[in-house]
């Protein structure tokens, strides 16, 4: 009699185990192609930096060469947009930084008349059409009479990429313990002090990351950036300019050693982070 109430009860746990097991295998199947998915035109923008093109058009695949990389210089007005994104990003993210942790540590520790007004601002800042913004911004400058260049392109990156500064330090703050200030204070910390030894070090994996987040933000935007750019040139906006007669692979390597140096820094984040925990 207990054989079989035993065999009963083991045949359906068989079976759950194994659809759990299959459930296991189809939802690692799906991640993986949602990965190679996103990651594909990363390896084809990698793998035509490589490709020994005879034409100004880079779509076909002709035999591996070396070439390109030694001949990084070969299109001036190309090394000078990547100029000018780098130099913008760095700007855009220092000011943003800057402003979006003083506005973060404000949201998360304290209540004040306006609040949700702020608040409402920053994610519609976040959620807004890069189109929408573009157009405002752009009739901002002309009816101030700014003339847009370089300068506007940098205001308009700092004022699009600092919600998601401020919201991701006002969610580091608001976790924080506050007894651990109060306690560097009972042991007669100023509060400048307190600020710099305490708060700062607790918050800064969050202003890390709002860093990050900025400077990639910045280095990629077109949209905005063409409405506010005037002449000058950003390296999205040259490659824009070059579909339309050929695009080098001089641009798929320096795609590269920008993919390359942001992975570099986000692994250097993530072991850091993980020895500091």
């Amino acid at each position: 009699m207990s054989t079989v109430t035993t065999q009963r009860a083991t045949g359906p746990a068989k079976r759950v185990r194994g659809r759990s097991r299959l459930g296991d295998r189809l939802l690692k199947g799906y991640v993986w192609l949602i990965l190679i998915w996103l990651f594909l035109p990363i390896a084809v923008m990698v793998a035509f930096g490589f490709n020994d093109t005879q034409s100004k058009s880079n779509v076909t695949w002709q035999g591996f060469t070396l070439k390109w990389w030694g001949r990084l210089g070969d299109y001036p007005d190309l090394t000078e947009a990547v100029l000018n994104s780098i130099q913008i990003a760095v700007l855009a993210t220092v000011i943003t930084t800057l402003l979006g942790t003083l506005m973060g540590l404000a949201l998360g520790r304290y209540r004040f008349r306006g609040q949700g007004a702020t608040n409402l601002v920053m994610f519609a800042a976040i959620a807004s059409p890069e189109l929408v913004m573009g157009a405002s911004l752009l009739s901002l400058f002309i009816s101030s009479g700014v003339q847009t260049g370089f300068a506007t392109v940098v205001i308009a990156h700092v004022l699009f990429s600092l919600s998601f500064v401020a919201i991701t330090v006002r969610a580091r703050v608001i976790g924080l313990d506050p007894s651990i200030e109060e306690a560097a204070r009972d042991l007669g910390a100023s509060t400048w002090v307190t600020f710099w030894r305490v708060t700062f070090p607790m918050i800064l994996p969050g202003v890390v990351a709002g860093a990050l987040l900025a400077f990639a933000l910045s280095i990629d935007d077109f949209v905005i950036t063409q409405f506010t750019s005037g002449s000058t040139q950003t390296f999205p906006l040259w490659i824009w300019g070059a579909t339309r007669i050929g695009v080098p692979p001089q641009v798929n390597i320096l795609g590269t050693l920008i993919f390359a140096v942001g992975v570099a820094i986000a692994v250097f984040n993530t072991v850091l982070s993980r020895r500091r925990t």
